[in-house]
């Protein structure tokens, strides 16, 4: 049945609205600061039939919104087996293999009934604070199993009929270092769906179940048609782009993660299998991971495409089930964002060669995962666990954002006022990074320096980083940005890891520091064409020294801090020939 335009888009807004509150639900009641500050959940509605994205929020992570399909599928598939979904069912789980991402993010999905039938799924994923494993905060750069990364859960009931099942939750509370944390954010989420199935049915008895459910169905054949539209416009042919994650953790061996991009008409195929075999350590993801990722880049390149299922039903994935793009249990993969970072980075550079003015420069590429923990005075265990932010790329329009979070998501930096509140340390520098950015015509946008003094006796630090050797890349002849650098301090001096950007078992006292300098955003197009009073105001603002405004730049600063637009106009003719 058609449904009219207007009528359309005001359940479209709808929906959304309904994703939007049972985000903010979690938000609002979440105990752990990385789901309460930094946004690090996210909720959808879901196909009742083949689990495939209905509508997602715009608060949320969109890389959990696309691996959430595969979740649903994977209830829709257990439930099957045990004779069926029940109303009043609520499952739980964080396999990462099966429709997860890593074993710190935990998913609820629950059916929602109408007349007797399922309408959709609801779903929701937070990242939790700790689920146990070698390491506080479950970032192990030295996993080489998913049993060092924490409590491994398959899809098991919560709610079965409606009956809360307190046994589930007794052993999740018993496998973490912080019960309080998970017992909060396990009710934040509760609450959430509950929000959700309340407002679906207020939707639901307003306009009838066939007319939502044919709102749906157009908006994902519009999102379709558009994504084949949007295809339809690149030049026919195959392009290739290749990055690297700097090692594994275990081996400090170079890992490829390489695209082949073909587009035949308006069908697209994302040919991964030149990149590198399953490793070692952690930065190995699973198959659905993959596509969540192609999936947010997608997203990033073609803003305009409605965001469901539609937008992947022209793409065919060709991902070879022995590379580290598609692992099976155990192998660990608890590093799983900076992996999807550079595959969000190939899609740029690849797009970049057939529609560059869709494409934007490599953003800074790391979460650079950082956990603290240790005893409080009186004995209490506390355990910090933060991620930070850097540059994004340049793009054809602008210069790249300066200490953004990274695009795989729309979460926030913790405020340093929090994090302080919350644990012991303080925050002696939180700073952009001069010179971070990538020259171009529009400059890559800044790192931050994030200094990090321990307030109590002692504590163990943990950081899972990338970027340290590879920087991130510009594009349209733009520079490169600066690479990852992570300093600490020992009794002897400073010292930094021995694979640059990952760790484990670093011993810190009272007074002791780390500091955390991260990458820029790569640049676009040629420095030689930034307008020369652009690159004064960047050195003004400190987003630039006056030495690299003259060697990338071609712009020349006086000693009093003003252009020097004859000694500018004769360097840039001298580089330019």
């Amino acid at each position: 049945m058609e449904i009219d335009p207007v009528t359309l888009a005001i359940l479209k807004g709808r929906f959304e609205q309904i994703a939007d509150e049972m985000d903010a639900t979690l938000f609002r009641s979440a105990f752990n600061p990385i789901i309460a500050e930094a946004h690090d959940a996210s909720h959808g509605l879901y196909d009742a039939e083949n689990g495939d994205t209905l509508v997602q929020g715009k608060s949320g992570l969109p890389i959990f919104v696309g691996v959430m399909a595969f979740a649903v599928k994977a209830v829709i598939k257990k439930a099957a087996a045990q004779g069926g979904v029940n109303e009043g069912d609520v499952w739980i789980f964080n396999d990462p293999y099966d429709g997860g991402t890593h074993l710190s993010d935990f998913r609820l999905v629950k059916p929602v009934f109408r007349d007797g039938e399922v309408f959709c799924y609801l779903a929701s994923v937070g990242h939790w604070h700790d689920v146990g494993g070698n390491v506080p905060g479950n970032y192990n750069p030295a996993a080489t199993e998913c049993f060092q990364e924490g409590i491994l859960i398959p899809p098991v009931k919560l709610y079965d009929r409606g009956q809360f099942r307190q046994d589930v939750v007794d052993i999740l509370s018993s496998n973490s270092r912080q019960p309080m944390s998970l017992y909060g954010d396990l009710n934040g989420q509760i609450n959430a769906m509950d929000l959700g199935e309340k407002r679906l049915n207020a939707l639901l008895d307003e306009y009838g179940v066939q007319t939502a459910r044919d709102a749906l169905a157009a908006l994902k054949a519009r999102a379709a048609t558009m994504m084949r539209s949007k295809i339809a416009g690149l030049p026919s042919g195959t392009y290739s782009a290749e990055d690297w994650l700097d090692n594994d953790g275990i081996d400090d061996v170079p890992l490829k993660i390489a695209l082949d991009m073909t587009i035949d008409g308006d069908k697209m195929i994302l040919d991964f299998t030149r990149s590198s075999p399953a490793c070692q350590g952690p930065v190995n993801i699973s198959r659905a991971t993959t596509i969540a990722a192609c999936y947010v880049a997608l997203k990033h390149i073609f803003g305009d495409v409605p965001a469901n299922a539609g937008v992947l039903e022209p793409v065919t994935f060709r991902i070879d089930e022995g590379s580290l793009l598609s692992v099976k249990a155990p192998k660990p993969v608890g590093g799983y964002t900076e992996t999807i970072l550079r595959l969000i980075d190939v899609m740029f550079q690849t797009i970049t060669q057939v529609a560059p003015e869709d494409a934007m420069a490599c953003a800074y590429g790391t979460i650079n995962a950082l956990s603290l923990a240790g005893h409080r005075a009186n004995g209490a265990r506390w355990v910090m666990f933060s991620f930070f932010g850097g540059g994004h790329g340049a793009h054809g329009t602008g210069d790249g954002l300066n200490h953004g979070n990274a695009p795989i998501s729309t979460a926030t930096i913790p405020p340093l006022e929090i994090l302080e509140a919350a644990y012991p340390v303080r925050f002696t520098k939180w700073a952009l990074r001069e010179d971070s950015g990538g020259a171009g015509r529009y400059r890559g946008g800044l790192g931050a320096i994030y200094e990090i003094a321990l307030l109590e006796a002692n504590a163990d630090v943990f950081l899972f980083g990338e970027r340290g050797k590879v920087a991130p890349r510009g594009i349209v002849g733009g520079g490169d940005a600066a690479t990852n650098r992570f300093v600490y301090e020992q009794a002897d001096g400073e010292h930094t890891p021995p694979m640059v950007s990952k760790m484990v078992g670093i011993h810190i006292t009272r007074g002791q520091k780390l500091r955390l300098e991260t990458p820029g955003g790569g640049g676009y197009g040629n420095a030689l064409d930034r307008p020369p009073e652009a690159v004064l105001a960047d050195v003004t603002l400190g987003y630039v020294s006056a030495e690299v405004a003259s060697d990338s730049y071609g712009v020349v600063i006086a000693a009093d801090g003003t252009l020097d637009a004859g000694a500018t106009a004769a360097l840039r003719k001298e580089r330019a020939a």
